[in-house]
């Protein structure tokens, strides 16, 4: 059967024979080469959805352009549909029409048939148009709240849920099920972070999308110490200790991959803020196209990462993306023949082939003395998570002084700014200019949702107000948000990046020893031909991939 849907792929034109002879070359003919095909962007998922169909003698329905109701979905459990990775569709007196993205897994039909008492008639549906339903029909919103009242009323009033009956094998816990659920809707919202911030009244729950925080849940306070204890013995923290802040991790598995969260708690006067960063593994294996670089702050990025030795840095506020390009680039860089090693604090994602280190203030493995025995270790590309303090800015700069290339990330508002940072750290200046190749500032702003965004005409007078490229010759073609079920109303869905790259030449070293100005070095910068992070962001306006109000949010 295999064979036939590979067929189907060749006849229809969505895969070239020699290009699927180099897939199975690589991964055989089994089950693991529609995967493969689709990690690697050979074929659509719409395109191997079609294949399916045709091989099996199925009928197709886009998921995407189809409203469904909600108490037909409901005939089957949430957890059985993400199980097996199907969705009902419509029922026809004693028969369920099912979605499936495999129409022939017997064991999901029987199981279904099981639950609902009704025959199943199978309908080959895409995995992105099923995952797009899930995030619109099959959200944990409502159990959340039914849960929340239940540990509330098992609490009693004027007390709190007791944490030492919680057990990690207990599935069926109402706080466990509430905690489980709140992580898979974190994840299946796109979050970055989850926010749990205790109140007098209320434990409020906040998610941050594509980097703005949406309230997504209140609950009784009554429920706040079963609920942080909770996420506190699954991070492995001392459920005891709360009088200051405390930090861990969680590794979950969700819909067959494995995602991790960074726990940190923080002691406010109405109890413990837990904060968690969740770190999707899978998200990581990024290309340099995938960072959506202008073409001259690719070449010039590229040109520094090339080289076998200097410091590159990248700079922005947290959370703007810095160690995704900083992963990217050592992923562009390392191969067999390079010794890889990294520092951080902590390691976010694990990267096959790369010697990692974690910090550890207590065991007194800080940056200092993890950079002074990585130097030791014979290393070609260095990767230091941050530049915090003094002796860590020096060893960083003497190691791409001696043959190493170092990237690294430091806080600043643009790349000039880096220069003058290193500096006042307590860098000497002739060191920084001879070290220094090349600084990256960058932004994420939110992306215009494809399904959605509508065409914008901005007044010609603001647009030149605001110092956009305007050609009244040639207008470009702007958008901005609409709103579908996709981006879940809010017109934006993804966040792309804005970047400013400024390559150390003759004449910026020159300043730099002479102690120039950050306004002074950008300047000359600029005349060099460096495009700032709001030009870089008009053009991404004009390519109708975010909006100018985005713009002028995350730029200065």
């Amino acid at each position: 059967m295999l064979n036939s849907i590979t067929e189907t792929l060749v006849l229809t034109g969505a895969i070239m024979p020699q290009d699927l002879q180099a897939a199975m070359a690589t991964v055989g003919d089994g089950e693991q080469l529609s995967t493969h095909l689709l990690e690697t962007n050979q074929i659509t998922a719409t395109q191997l959805a079609h294949a399916v169909a045709a091989a099996r003698d199925l009928p197709y329905t886009d998921l995407t352009s189809r409203e469904l109701d909600p108490e037909i979905i409901g005939l089957v459990p949430s957890a059985l549909c993400r199980r097996y990775q199907l969705i009902p569709l419509e029922r026809r007196r004693r028969t369920l029409m099912v979605g499936m993205v495999e129409p022939a897994d017997l064991i999901a039909m029987d199981d279904i048939q099981r639950v609902t008492d009704l025959t199943v008639e199978p309908v080959v549906v895409s995995i992105d148009g099923l995952r797009q339903a899930f995030e619109r029909y099959l959200r944990s919103d409502e159990e959340l709240s039914d849960l929340s009242e239940q540990i509330g009323e098992a609490a009693g009033p004027g007390t709190t849920a007791h944490t030492e009956s919680l057990d990690d094998g207990d599935a069926d816990a109402p706080i466990v099920r509430f905690v489980n659920l709140l992580i898979t809707q974190a994840i299946n919202d796109r979050a970055s972070d989850i926010h749990i911030e205790p109140g007098e009244r209320q434990l409020m729950v906040r998610f941050r999308i594509d980097g703005v925080l949406h309230e997504m849940q209140r609950a009784d306070a009554s429920i706040q110490d079963g609920v942080i204890s909770r996420l506190k013995i699954m991070a492995s923290i001392d459920i005891a200790e709360r009088r200051r802040p405390q930090d861990g991790r969680i590794s979950v598995s969700h819909e067959g991959r494995q995602v991790d969260l960074r726990v940190a708690t923080l002691p406010t006067v109405w109890g413990e803020k837990v904060v968690m960063r969740i770190l999707d593994n899978s998200g990581q294996a990024l290309a340099m196209s995938d960072l959506r670089f202008g073409a001259d702050n690719e070449a010039r990025f590229r040109g520094a990462i090339s080289r076998p030795h200097g410091m590159v840095l990248v700079t922005g506020p947290t959370g703007s993306g810095k160690s995704t390009t900083l992963y990217t680039a050592l992923a562009e860089v390392a191969n067999p023949r390079v010794n890889v090693i990294t520092v951080e604090d902590p390691v976010e994602y694990r990267i096959p082939g790369v010697s990692q280190v974690q910090v550890n203030q207590r065991a007194g493995l800080t940056f200092q003395a993890a950079l002074r025995s990585i130097l030791r270790s014979d290393p070609d590309i260095v990767l230091v998570g941050e530049i915090r303090d003094h002796e860590t800015a020096n060893i960083a700069v003497e190691a791409a002084l001696t043959g190493h290339l170092l990237l690294s990330t430091l806080h600043t508002n643009d790349a000039p700014s880096a220069i003058t940072r290193l500096i006042e750290i307590g860098c000497e200046p002739f060191l920084v200019a001879t070290a220094l190749s090349a600084v990256v500032a960058q932004r994420l702003a939110r992306k215009l949702c494809a399904k959605c965004r509508v065409p914008a005409h901005e007044p010609e007078r603001m647009l030149h107000d605001l110092g956009f490229p305007y050609d009244p010759s040639t207008p470009p073609q702007m958008f901005k948000p609409g709103g579908c079920p996709t981006c879940s109303g809010t017109g934006y869905r993804g966040r792309i990046a804005l970047h400013e790259v400024m390559v150390l030449s003759e004449e910026i070293q020159h300043m730099v020893v002479t102690h120039a100005t950050a306004t002074s070095i950008r300047e000359v910068a600029m005349q060099q031909g460096m495009t700032s992070l709001r030009t870089d962001g008009w053009s991404k306006v004009a390519q109708g991939l975010t909006t100018i109000e985005e713009v002028m949010r995350v730029t200065i």
